[in-house]
């Protein structure tokens, strides 16, 4: 390269559009005629007296010490409000479409669980999700799943044999965004340099692949990454829903999930458009729990589909982690109580089980509270049960003794009834032939004595008397008694 002041540009063809650049950068002398300095493209706005090939809105500046009509560029995140001309920053959670119309409408919201970056120009997530289920609540942290993760499958062979790796960085929180570097752009110049890499170009998104060729393939010393592409380059949102807009997610791809916690889907699209993916690339990333696996976990890709993608546009990952485990609550643990002694009773607090939950709310602290002891309630009732027990045996055995007596001396009362009721038998109570009913004779008349009657004969028993009474009907003109 020659020194720039004796750099003579080829300004022939600009001649006509810029003369006056022309004129002031071609020394008055040529030399060095052969070097050529190219300029493939120039842009000319804001032009007051000259062409123009359209009209652009322009901010104006807001301070009094400039012209009223000195047009300012925006910082990042401000659109040109239409009424007043201003720059004005966007609305929270949202971001700045990039060639849009000057407008609130430049400025759209983010989806779920996203929030915008301090320059509005993106969407990213915060590491942190919420989700209601019922009346439970669960919030996760995904901070521990690290800044970026990465996942290299294969191997794969090209026709010639050589092996190489699909390297996929992740980027789950856009707090730091993936890298996929080419260390080589031309392995011919590789060769040339003496194994040392060119520095090619480098890839920043959400998600990117490079093309990984091993040490030891086609005889290089170190690996070679290449063939970097965006996967991902805008943020969608997070949630629990299989479709988000126009992308759907495929749970049924990989294993099912050990546990019964839903999976938390992150949508990601590329806008780069493909001869194969005329609306761009899309990126679906499912989180699972998984509390035996790392917090870093692990990052697996469809079998069916070892590129990541069957169809080359739709991508779809797995990042199984004990970091996209829920933080522990109150509702992941349990109180047990132990035997109430002396007054005193022990609590302790044991995790549910499985556990399915990391960091958060820890156990609370074993605790001894006052109690009424079992114990004394149990001697209690078993001292009055027994004396009840007693009381009813022994009314039972004193209204069983109470009920012979009276029955042994209602047997002796009846059968002393009998005796002394039975009367000496007459000559004769018929009516004897010839006789007739007109004739007067005596008749005697026999009356059963009554209870009350039995009960005083039996008490005329201790006086040593003993008679019956027994009244004799005759006829009119005389009766008599017989004592």
């Amino acid at each position: 390269m020659v020194p720039s002041e004796h750099v003579l540009l080829s300004c022939d063809c600009l001649d006509c559009i810029v003369p006056t650049v022309c004129s002031r950068l071609l020394p008055q002398t040529r030399q060095f005629v052969n070097d050529v300095a190219r300029i493939y493209s120039i842009t000319v706005s804001n032009a007051a007296d000259g062409v123009s090939s359209r009209c652009r809105t322009c901010a104006l500046s807001s301070q009094p010490s400039s012209s009223p009509f000195a047009c300012v560029p925006c910082p990042p995140g401000h659109y040109i409000h239409p009424d007043s001309n201003q720059c004005t920053e966007c609305p929270t959670n949202t971001y700045l479409l990039p060639h849009a119309t000057p407008g609130p409408d430049a400025c759209q919201p983010c989806g779920p669980a996203s929030k915008s970056d301090k320059e509005h120009s993106r969407c990213i997530s915060d590491c942190r999700f919420t989700h209601g289920d019922g009346n439970m609540t669960r919030s996760y942290e995904l901070s521990a799943l690290g800044p970026v993760g990465a996942l290299m499958n294969g191997p794969s062979f090209t026709s010639k044999g050589t092996k190489y790796f699909h390297l996929f960085n992740v980027s789950l929180c856009g707090m730091q965004m993936a890298e996929c570097k080419d260390n080589v752009t031309d392995l011919s110049l590789y060769e040339a340099e003496g194994g040392k890499p060119e520095g090619g170009a480098t890839v920043r998104a959400f998600v990117c692949q490079s093309t990984i060729i091993p040490a030891g393939g086609r005889g290089f010393h170190t690996s070679l990454s290449s063939q970097s592409i965006t996967l991902a380059d805008t943020f969608l949102g997070a949630t629990v829903e299989t479709t988000l807009g126009d992308i759907t997610a495929r749970p049924d791809l990989f294993p099912d999930a050990k546990h019964q916690l839903p999976d938390i889907i992150f949508y990601y699209r590329s806008s780069e458009v493909t001869a194969s993916c005329m609306a761009g690339r899309s990126l679906v990333l499912l989180l699972r729990c998984d509390p035996d696996t790392s917090p870093q976990g692990e990052i697996t890709v469809p079998s069916q589909c070892p590129a990541g993608t069957c169809d080359g546009c739709s991508f779809h990952f797995l990042w199984r982690s004990s970091g996209a485990c829920p933080l522990c609550s109150h509702h992941d643990y349990h109180r047990i109580e132990g035997a109430c002694k002396h007054g005193l009773q022990g609590v302790v607090w044991v995790w549910k089980e499985p556990r399915v939950c990391v960091g958060g709310l820890g156990l609370p602290q074993k605790q001894t509270l006052p109690c009424d002891s079992v114990e004394r309630w149990l001697q209690l009732g078993g001292g009055l049960g027994a004396l009840a027990a007693l009381l009813l045996v022994s009314l039972t055995c004193y209204f069983w003794k109470k009920n012979k007596r009276l029955e042994y001396k209602y047997s002796r009362l009846v059968m002393t009834a009998d005796k002394e009721c039975v009367l000496p038998g007459a000559d004769s109570c018929a009516m004897m032939e010839g006789e007739t009913e007109g004739e007067p004779e005596d008749d005697v008349i026999y009356s059963k004595p009554s209870l009350i009657g039995k009960l005083k004969a039996l008490a005329s028993k201790g006086n040593g008397e003993r008679y019956e009474n027994v009244q004799l009907n005759s006829s009119p003109s005389k009766a008599l008694v017989w004592s």
